[in-house]
C-alpha cells in the first residue's frame, strides 16, 4: 500500500444472504456517517461471503451510486464472517478500520464515537459492546454463556455481552494478519495485541430483515476455537482428571487389598466392575477428544491452507 493509497477509515461489511437490508445499510452509513465527515477521506468494503441469495446483485446497484468509495470483494463460496472479515482488512487502506455487520442490528451513528476517540484521543481499538440485546432469549442465553466461559478461561477484558462492532487501527490490523492463524478467534486477536483499548456499551437492535446464519454449531465451534488457542485449560484439565481418577484407583484399590485380608470383600458381581470400566472409558475418549482438537488444529495450521478463495474484486 503506497502512502497516496491511504485514507483516513476504512468501514468493512462482511455479507451473507443479507438481501433487502444492504442498500438501507449504505445508506445510514452516508446519511450518520460520511455525511459528518467531509474532511476525511474514507472506503466502503462489501465482503460477499458466498451468499445464495441476491445481496451481491444489491452490492452492485450499492456501488453504482459511489463507484470511487465503494469496493466489493465476492468469495467463490462461503468461507465464514472471520475470513470475510480477514479479506476486508487485507484490502482495507484505512488508517483506522471500523467492522460492522450488514444487517443493521449496530448502529451506525456509533462510528462517530469510535472516529472521535480514534482520531483526537488516539485509542488503537475501539469496542462497542453490547450492554443489552433485543433478540430471543434462546440467542441471548448463549451469547452469555459463550462470552462467559471466554472471559473466565482466556480473557479476563472479554465484554459479558461480547462484540463484533469494532475499530482497531492500521497498526492493530498489521499484528492480526501476521499471525496468519488458521482457526482465528478474532475478537481474542484484538484484545491478546495489548494496545489500549477504549469500550462503548450499546443496545445491540432487533433484525428487520431475514434470519441470522449464526447457527449454534457455527458459536460451539468458534468457542473451541478461542478457549483452544488462548488458555491451556483443557490440558490442565486432563491433567488433573488423570491425577484425580489415578489416586481414587489406588485409593480402591488400598480398600479391596485391605477387605481381601481381613476375609471379607465389600463390593461383589458384574455391575460395579462395568461402572468402572464405562467411567474410565469415558474420561480415556473425552480426553482423546481434546488432544484430537488440538492436534487437528496443529495440522490446519502447518499446512497453510487459504483461508478463503475471492472470485473477483471490483473496485
Amino acid at each position: 500500500m503506497t502512502q497516496d493509497s491511504v485514507v483516513d477509515y476504512s468501514i468493512i461489511i462482511p455479507v451473507y444472504c443479507n438481501q433487502g437490508t444492504l442498500k438501507n445499510t449504505y445508506e445510514k452509513l452516508s446519511d450518520e456517517v460520511v455525511s459528518r465527515h467531509t474532511t476525511k477521506s474514507y472506503e466502503i468494503i462489501f465482503i460477499d461471503d458466498g451468499s445464495y441469495d441476491s445481496s451481491f446483485e444489491e452490492l452492485l446497484e450499492i456501488r453504482s451510486l459511489d463507484p470511487e468509495n465503494v469496493k466489493l470483494i465476492k468469495f467463490t463460496r462461503n468461507f465464514g464472517q472471520v475470513a470475510a472479515i480477514m479479506a476486508g482488512y487485507n484490502h482495507a487502506r484505512g488508517k483506522c478500520i471500523v467492522n460492522i455487520s450488514a444487517d443493521l442490528q449496530d448502529p451506525p451513528a456509533l462510528i462517530n464515537q469510535m472516529l472521535n476517540h480514534f482520531f483526537n484521543e488516539h485509542k488503537d481499538i475501539v469496542v462497542c459492546y453490547r450492554e443489552s440485546r433485543d433478540e430471543g432469549f434462546v440467542r441471548t442465553m448463549t451469547s452469555k454463556i459463550f462470552y462467559r466461559i471466554m472471559k473466565k478461561l482466556s480473557f479476563s477484558n472479554m465484554p459479558l455481552g461480547g462484540f463484533d462492532f469494532v475499530l482497531i487501527s492500521s497498526n492493530v490490523k498489521d499484528v492480526i494478519l501476521h499471525s496468519q492463524e488458521a482457526n482465528p478467534f478474532w475478537q481474542g486477536q484484538i484484545l491478546w495485541s495489548g494496545y489500549d483499548i477504549k469500550f462503548i456499551p450499546y443496545k445491540r437492535l432487533k433484525r428487520e430483515f431475514g434470519e441470522s446464519k449464526w447457527t449454534f454449531g457455527k458459536k460451539l465451534k468458534y468457542l473451541i476455537d478461542g478457549v483452544m488457542a488462548y488458555s491451556y485449560f483443557p490440558l490442565r484439565a486432563m491433567s488433573v482428571a488423570g491425577l484425580v481418577v489415578s489416586l481414587l484407583g489406588f485409593l480402591y484399590a488400598l480398600i479391596i487389598f485391605l477387605a481381601r485380608i481381613f476375609g471379607s470383600v465389600p463390593i461383589q458381581g458384574w455391575a460395579p466392575l462395568m461402572i468402572i470400566v464405562l467411567v474410565l472409558s469415558g474420561i480415556q475418549m473425552l480426553m482423546l477428544g481434546v488432544i484430537g482438537e488440538y492436534l487437528w488444529r496443529t495440522l490446519d495450521q502447518v499446512r497453510k491452507r487459504q483461508a478463503y478463495v475471492i472470485d473477483k474484486i471490483i473496485e
